[in-house]
């Protein structure tokens, strides 16, 4: 069984189509990449699969079943923004997640606060964005579930960082979980993909395991992104 499906999925905001019946399957056990220019449709997807919007037709499958209470026990999302409350301290954040998720490992993320040189006694309001962004991402990355969905994770933090976050990606997801992650930042995530799927216009417009498109194109998965959504 597929851990996720997509079947003739569309979303339309007004007369704007977002969405357009978008046929798509992630199998367990593999690091994708979901690549796509600004308004493509990437963050409607990732907010339909997290059941943060209603699809204005078709529909999405999580191990088989219609996405809602059950799915979001075995989704970890990291959304674009930021959305915790930063009057909080770190630890305040992680026993908050430790109450609410039973898949939440606290000593794994304690640890990974400390592998990233951050405090756990400060407030979020006293860190900077891209540090509130690695706390955010030491949270979901510390739930033990079976797809984890990544929406600009790299975005806020210096590039020394993000190869530690790669690692830390690699290495903290289960056995047989799955991972998508959302980005702009190609040439910095390729290394670690499994997979791609390219998204323009609502359509997904290609899909391929990255070592035989990087064959078949000879060159890198962000040159053939840049050849393909050349302005």
């Amino acid at each position: 069984m597929n851990l996720l499906e997509c079947k003739n999925l569309s979303k339309n905001y007004g007369t704007k189509q977002a969405l357009k019946n978008v046929n798509l399957v992630i199998p367990k056990g593999k690091i994708i990449g979901l690549l796509g220019k600004n308004g493509s449709g990437k963050t409607t997807l990732i907010k339909l699969i997290n059941d943060l919007l209603v699809p204005t037709s078709g529909e999405i499958l999580v191990n088989g079943k219609t996405i809602g209470v059950e799915s979001k026990k075995i989704i970890s999302y990291l959304p674009e923004r930021t959305y915790l409350d930063k009057s909080m301290k770190v630890i305040d954040v992680i026993n908050y997640f430790e109450e609410f998720y039973d898949n939440f490992d606290s000593k794994k993320a304690k640890k990974l606060i400390k592998d990233l040189d951050l405090d756990l006694n400060s407030r979020l309001t006293n860190m900077s964005k891209g540090m509130q962004e690695k706390v955010q991402l030491v949270l979901v990355m510390s739930r033990c579930a079976d797809l984890y969905i990544l929406d600009e994770p790299l975005g806020g933090v210096d590039p020394a960082t993000r190869d530690y976050i790669l690692d830390t990606i690699l290495s903290n997801f289960n056995e047989g979980a799955s991972v998508i992650i959302s980005t702009h930042l190609i040439s910095d995530i390729e290394r670690i993909l499994d997979e791609v799927i390219f998204i323009d216009k609502g359509k997904i417009v290609l899909t391929s395991d990255t070592d035989t498109l990087r064959e078949k194109e000879n060159t890198s998965i962000d040159e053939i992104f840049r050849r393909m959504f050349k302005c």
